[in-house]
């Protein structure tokens, strides 16, 4: 069986890649994921080397012949993205909706496949690796994430792994969905501020939607401990986790700037050994 942790967040900021990344070095044989193909960072601290690259055809997007093209301008009339002007498409406005091929009276126009990022398989000094990234102005970033996670299970049953930790967008969109569809376990990190605690719920909320077994961890609790102590009451009041509580310290963010992890950075510093219980508590939430 082959288990999938997501570490995912309401929103940017709250740590939640430092913490991912520590997590790899804690718990060593896993198979990682990054499933924020719209601004993947994890590889920064991982640091991996490329196996494999694949194109991603995430859309199609609309060529005119210009021999058949008449320029009767029906496509323009039709392009509610204003990307027809025959004989030409703007591509970077086309969206691929197909209508410009529909009304041409000649056939001149042809919805062709458009990559629109690419999917890597790499490794690391932890193991396997199933990241990506989307090609400046592309959509589709949830199919995009689905890849990343069938990617990974692929790498778990070749290397006879049961353990894949994901690194997560931030936020509740298309992307986060596809993260957490199907998912065993949904590890929050949130940080005790106002919007912190507004989108910890908003998230906690979409995992419960997907029946996703919750954990929550508070980053930067000592910034506001009122806040920090809300967070675990209303995790207590819907019946979540906590998996624990991570200081400010400069230490972790020393620990960005030399792009490393924090176990590695700081091997016998409080953070890491913070940070090794709550990986722990994650495990013996998990399935045998």
């Amino acid at each position: 069986m082959v288990v999938e942790i997501a570490i995912v967040s309401g929103k940017g900021g709250t740590g939640k890649t430092t913490i991912a990344a520590a997590f790899a070095a804690i718990a060593g044989n896993l198979i990682l994921a990054d499933c924020d193909v719209d601004a993947p960072d994890l590889h920064i601290l991982l640091h991996p080397e490329i196996v494999t690259k694949t194109d991603f055809v995430g859309s199609k997007v609309a060529y005119i012949d210009p021999e058949l093209c008449t320029e009767c301008g029906l496509c323009s009339d039709h392009c509610r993205f204003e990307a027809a002007h025959p004989p030409e498409i703007d591509r970077m406005a086309c969206e691929g909706c197909s209508v410009c091929a529909f009304v041409c009276p000649e056939g001149a126009i042809e919805m062709k496949d458009r990559v629109s990022g690419h999917l890597f398989e790499s490794t690391t000094r932890f193991g396997p690796m199933s990241h990506a990234k989307l090609l400046p102005g592309e959509g589709n970033s949830g199919k995009l994430v689905t890849d990343v996670r069938q990617l990974g299970i692929k790498l778990a049953l070749a290397a006879g792994k049961t353990r894949i930790l994901i690194d997560g967008s931030p936020g509740i969109g298309c992307p986060v969905i596809a993260t957490v569809t199907g998912l065993t376990m949904g590890v929050v990190v949130t940080e005790p501020t106002l919007s912190g605690v507004h989108d910890m719920k908003r998230i906690l909320s979409l995992l419960q939607r997907f029946n996703v077994k919750s954990g929550v961890i508070t980053n930067k609790y000592d910034i506001n401990i009122e806040n920090t102590e809300q967070i675990e009451k209303y995790c207590a009041s819907i019946g979540v986790t906590v998996l624990g509580r991570v200081p400010f310290d400069r230490t972790m963010t020393k620990s960005m700037v030399a792009a490393k992890t924090v176990p590695e950075f700081a091997p016998k510093h409080e953070l890491t050994e913070i940070l090794t219980k709550i990986w722990g508590r994650i495990e013996k939430n998990l399935p045998k």
